[in-house]
């Protein structure tokens, strides 16, 4: 049973975001106007050294009013390689630039109604290059040992979706 998107129009757009009013056909003919947000690829990396410990940001969302711990994370920009996005954002965020980046995965965080592809990246080392530009982003870069991220999202120290996927990957991957 699939939907049809026939045409968008857009609504609203800035260099942010895109939303658009679908023209989408249900399975049993029926149209539907569908309002959707469109937003450039976000990429996120982080680092696990080898105590297993992993590098988070503790931060605040206004959006929500909530705190929470998450990965580096920023948008693709036009024509930037996602890898090298990933890379940037982290160096800018943390202070920390990672070693070679590995695929961690890639997610649709709530793809009913936006699309928002984010691609997740971790390192098996970086190097510490000193304060990071953009220190605004958090108030505070901590190691934080792996084996506690699945306790840690279970008390909602982890709120963001994309974030507590990727952290129980490398969880599963690095601890089993």
């Amino acid at each position: 049973m699939q939907w049809t998107n026939l045409n968008e129009q857009t609504v609203y757009e800035n260099r942010w975001f895109r939303v658009n009013l679908a023209d989408v056909v249900l399975p049993d003919g029926r149209h539907l106007d569908h309002f959707l947000i469109r937003l450039r690829a976000v990429a996120a990396a982080t680092v696990v050294n080898d105590a297993n410990e992993v590098l988070l940001l503790w931060r605040h969302r206004f959006i929500t009013d909530s705190w929470g711990w998450e990965l580096a994370a920023g948008v693709v920009e036009d024509g930037e390689d996602v890898a090298a996005a990933a890379a940037r954002e982290m160096e800018e965020e943390t202070g920390w630039r990672p070693g070679e980046l590995l695929p961690l995965m890639t997610v649709e965080p709530a793809n009913g109604l936006v699309d928002a592809r984010h691609h997740l990246f971790w390192s098996r080392e970086a190097t510490y290059i000193g304060h990071p530009a953009d220190d605004f982003e958090s108030s505070r870069r901590e190691w934080v040992p792996l084996k506690l991220v699945p306790d840690m999202i279970a008390r909602g120290e982890i709120p963001a979706a994309n974030m507590a996927a990727g952290l129980l990957m490398l969880h599963h991957m690095r601890l089993g």
